[in-house]
């Protein structure tokens, strides 16, 4: 699936809830299904800077696509981290680089998050756009 196709799930998935509340119980429900960031990876260097709360990603290259794992200690942090994760793991480096994050404006994240979460939210994506922009090098 391309990272369109996965974003448009998600804009699907996120219109069938009338309100946010609903919106926010579902990101709940996605950060408890992410994909765990493995002990060892919780590091300084994994910590994602620009965050209110603790978030930390690892990236590794598997058959030339990008596989990442992540944990916050935030509850509705870990569900907007899972997002970015389920649409750009098991994508290939140069996919993530050129794939825009309109998405997230349209399942309106950015609006109902405070000021400090949606910092974080910019900070997230944009970390996932350097670890692929560095696996990108090595592949060229």
């Amino acid at each position: 699936m391309s990272i369109q196709e996965i974003q448009e799930e998600i804009m699907d998935e996120f219109s069938m809830f009338d309100d946010w509340m609903q919106r926010y119980e579902y990101m709940i429900e996605l950060g408890k299904s992410l994909p765990l960031i493995e002990e060892e990876f919780k590091t300084e260097e994994n910590t994602i800077k620009g965050c209110q709360s603790k978030v930390w990603v690892h990236a590794e290259l598997k058959e030339d696509k990008l596989v990442f794992t992540a944990d916050s200690d935030a509850i509705i942090t870990k569900g907007i981290v899972a997002i970015l994760i389920r649409s750009f793991s098991n994508q290939k480096p140069q996919d993530i680089i050129d794939a825009d994050t309109d998405f997230i404006d349209e399942i309106g994240l950015k609006e109902h998050l405070s000021p400090t979460r949606a910092n974080g939210l910019v900070s997230m994506i944009k970390q996932l756009k350097l670890y692929a922009i560095a696996y990108q090098a090595q592949l060229n």
